[in-house]
């Protein structure tokens, strides 16, 4: 946990219902069609979703009962129902009730359960499933034998985690410097970054990776080509290094080419490829070092993850927020105009949102 003041959003403690937008087909939206949406539709009529977690073409979710859900393109297992059929509505993932946390990537997706094990499954050829070989897998699999694992993030083609006692691990395709680990190394098992015991949350994005540590330090690390590492180069970085010397982060997601974080003070500040206003400073201007998002300290999230061109967030009266690419309208705004500065999603309180490839799902609660 973070020793300084966490920011909290409006609650909605008995789970809330489950709301997307955008599409582009795969059954990604999950309300058992394959249109594309402009603004949030329902996914079913339940009320007892608490996590989402949108990847490149699927999407997954738990809900307030520990049970793991999840859709859209299926193609390599990363659904997770031990096929490889398109699922274009939630099918359950196994029939166990004791999972905690859920991340969708590109083609694979991880999750940590109740009793800190890890598991992940779907495109496993860069050894991003962690399980020591290369081989896709349709269904989760253990990662490891540890039941000290906290948070995970699935990426693009790697994955990193963090464990209960503080330290960072990252596996998965090695090139660009993504693993952290000072070398190009792909791994089929974690490895761990460094051997501080003071990471805090991690984020990996389509070629790079974020966390920030217990003491509100900032550090990313791979592919820098676009400023997504922030540390005011365009170079690309195989271990961690600082963005500037604050101590006031509170959280942090990665994209495919940006970053975008929250800080204590309730700002949100991004950084990297902007061509369709992803880092929501009002231009399409690449930024290769943090740019603060407006001037209101009243955000308390940025999704997880921060989606492949676009950025979505939520203020602490639980209102949501889209800005970026919006082709296929999955800013949510009933529109298909991509825009460079925030823009609000509907009217509901909403307690969780994920950002994936070409959608947007979220957690909402009752009309604000």
């Amino acid at each position: 946990m973070l020793p300084h003041r966490v920011l909290t959003v409006a609650t909605i403690p008995e789970g809330g219902s489950l709301w997307a937008t955008g599409g582009y087909g795969n059954g990604v939206i999950g309300n058992n069609t394959n249109n594309n949406y402009s603004s949030p539709v329902q996914v079913g009529t339940l009320a007892t979703w608490s996590q989402v977690s949108a990847g490149t073409l699927h999407t997954t979710a738990v809900k307030t009962d520990g049970t793991l859900w999840a859709w859209g393109n299926n193609g390599a297992g990363q659904v997770g129902d031990n096929t490889v059929i398109t699922r274009s509505s939630p099918v359950q993932v196994g029939t166990l009730a004791d999972w905690s946390q859920v991340s969708a990537g590109g083609t694979h997706t991880a999750a940590v359960k109740t009793d800190g094990t890890l598991w992940a499954w779907g495109q496993g050829t860069t050894g991003v499933v962690g399980d020591n070989d290369n081989v896709n897998r349709s269904s989760p699999v253990k990662v490891g034998t540890l039941s000290t694992w906290s948070q995970v993030s699935a990426g693009g083609s790697h994955t990193a985690a963090v464990r209960t006692n503080g330290t960072l691990w990252a596996w998965g395709q090695g090139t660009l410097g993504r693993i952290g680990q000072n070398n190009t190394i792909t791994r089929s098992s974690p490895v761990q970054i460094g051997a501080l015991t003071t990471w805090s949350q991690v984020s990996a994005g389509g070629s790079h990776t974020a966390a920030v540590k217990t003491d509100g330090t900032l550090w990313v690390w791979g592919y820098g080509t676009f400023g997504a590492v922030g540390d005011n180069t365009n170079t690309i970085r195989s271990s961690p290094v600082q963005v500037g010397t604050l101590t006031t982060w509170l959280q942090v997601s990665a994209g495919k080419y940006h970053t975008a974080a929250v800080k204590t003070d309730g700002t949100i500040w991004a950084w990297g490829y902007n061509s369709a206003g992803q880092v929501g400073d009002n231009s399409t201007t690449t930024r290769s070092s943090p740019v603060q998002v407006g001037t209101l300290t009243t955000w308390s999230q940025v999704s997880l993850p921060v989606g492949a061109s676009h950025t979505t967030a939520i203020k602490t009266d639980g209102t949501l927020w889209a800005w970026g690419l919006n082709s296929f309208g999955f800013l949510g705004d009933n529109t298909a105009d991509s825009r460079s500065s925030p823009v609000q999603i509907g009217s509901r309180v909403w307690s969780n949102v994920a950002a994936g490839g070409l959608h947007t799902v979220a957690v909402g609660g009752s009309v604000g």
